[in-house]
């Protein structure tokens, strides 16, 4: 007689999906910053202790997916332009997809200016001239030509910000800095001198590929904390300014928000189904990178997002997405540098009483296909908007009376920005026949962080970016 042992297989403890995560995150983020705003600031002025928190949270989880981004940029430039020798397209993809920037752009500030024009926000307005302020940031044709010259071989720099405190005491911080638009533009120098090198280049190459790989597997320990970092930026977003700065401009933000609505739900989605494209797959593939825009209101610090779900979710190819995301990350702002700056400008002309001719709508509708690409480097909408109010000759003041409630506008903006630097790469990739239509048409907000998808390695898609062939074209028709 044996002895036998059933043993009971152990009970694996299932987390939610990372969706649902990311969305509990935000629920109660939004009822602690709640709980912080009526606990109000201490007897000396200063944030509560529960504000502070959320604050480090959120601020900490930001920071490190910046200090992801100048490597991850750089390796994935480097690497796209070597696998871009195999695609013999690869010119035709770089314009396709800058004129597809201008296509959505051009469309973009046509919705702010109809909007501007439809609402009269200025005229609706309580506030006056003599509530405008000129703020410290502007921006400038010569920035973008500053910009695209790195001081350093990695666009890295360092800059002293004084401060007074309340006792008088003057203290100084140095913070790092870098510039995505001069990362790019070193990467593809280096990518293309590696070409040119031919064989010697081959080690370096490889280097570069396997470092990829590294960055990537530190890349993705840093988003599982996203629903940790969600709760930390929309609590402290709640806690700092509210819902009452809005008050005295409310036909403002609420033009600001259905403009972006309007592009994100109606200007995309028939830009999709015109290139044959499901609705529904394109949100479900993009919505972890639209929703982490929202809360951390950064396009840079959402870029590592926004690769890995166009990769991944949508089915664009690595070589090339690794070349088109950056570059709309830091150049394709149709929140930032189309529909706000087109609402704002009117905003303030009707203010302070400018009548705007149709040569001024015509210069809004310029600078904002154009000079997204001059702000790159600097601080994103307010300089935006600086460049458009003096292009027109606009008092400058007139920044001042937005700021109050910039932060609450910046989450919808950015928000738009991602979506729109998903939706290009998606678009051309679809024309050019190179798009996974599988990989589309199954994409799910799970397959970001799905262990099969973790473990892969560059050389996989390499594999598959350089079998490409693009498809012969058929007229393409709504559906």
């Amino acid at each position: 007689m044996s002895d036998t042992t059933t043993t009971q297989p152990q009970r694996r403890l299932r987390f939610p999906s990372f969706t649902v995560q990311v969305l509990l995150g935000l629920g109660l983020g939004v009822l602690l910053g709640w709980i912080a705003l009526q606990m109000g600031e201490t007897p000396s002025g200063e944030p509560n202790w529960l504000t502070t928190t959320l604050d480090t949270i959120g601020s900490s989880f930001v920071t490190l997916l910046k200090a992801i981004v100048p490597p991850l940029v750089f390796l994935a430039i480097v690497t796209s332009i070597a696998n871009l020798e195999r695609v013999t397209n690869a010119a035709r993809l770089a314009w396709q997809t800058l004129l597809w920037f201008a296509i959505t752009a051009a469309i973009s500030v046509g919705v702010g200016i109809g909007l501007g024009l439809l609402l009269q926000p200025g005229a609706r307005s309580t506030l006056s001239p003599e509530d405008g302020f000129e703020a410290g940031a502007s921006g400038s044709w010569l920035d973008f030509l500053k910009g695209l010259i790195p001081g350093n071989w990695l666009g890295i720099g360092a800059g002293t910000q004084v401060t007074t405190g309340a006792d008088g005491a003057v203290e100084a911080s140095t913070s790092v800095s870098f510039n995505v638009l001069q990362i790019v533009v070193v990467a593809l120098v280096v990518g293309i001198a590696a070409l040119r090198t031919g064989k010697a280049a081959q080690p370096f190459l490889a280097f570069n590929r396997s470092a990829l790989a590294v960055v990537q597997k530190v890349l993705w320990w840093v988003i599982r904390l996203a629903p940790l970092g969600t709760l930390g930026l929309i609590g402290k977003a709640v806690a700092t300014y509210g819902w009452d700065l809005l008050a005295p401009l409310g036909t403002y933000a609420a033009a600001i928000y259905l403009g972006l609505a309007v592009v994100l739900l109606v200007v995309y989605p028939v830009i999709l189904r015109t290139n044959g494209l499901g609705i529904g797959a394109f949100f479900r593939g993009a919505w972890p990178a639209i929703q982490l825009a929202f809360v951390s209101r950064s396009s840079v610090g959402t870029l590592p997002v926004t690769q890995r779900v166009v990769e991944r979710n949508l089915g664009v190819p690595r070589s090339y997405a690794s070349f088109a995301v950056p570059l709309a990350a830091t150049t394709k702002m149709d929140g930032c540098a189309s529909i706000y700056p087109a609402i704002s400008a009117i905003f303030v002309a009707q203010i302070f009483g400018v009548d705007l001719s149709v040569t001024d709508y015509v210069l809004i509708a310029f600078v904002s296909v154009v000079g997204s690409a001059a702000t790159a480097g600097l601080t994103g909408a307010v300089v935006m908007l600086t460049l458009t109010l003096s292009t027109l000759g606009l008092p400058l003041a007139g920044v001042g009376l937005l700021l109050a409630i910039d932060p609450i506008l910046d989450m919808g903006r950015t928000a738009v920005n991602v979506a729109g630097q998903a939706l290009v790469p998606t678009i051309v990739a679809k024309r050019e026949g190179i798009l996974d239509l599988d990989r589309y048409a199954s994409a799910s907000t799970s397959n970001l962080l799905a262990d099969d998808v973790d473990e892969a390695t560059p050389a996989d898609d390499e594999v598959r970016d350089a079998t490409v062939v693009p498809a012969p074209r058929e007229p393409v028709t709504a559906s």
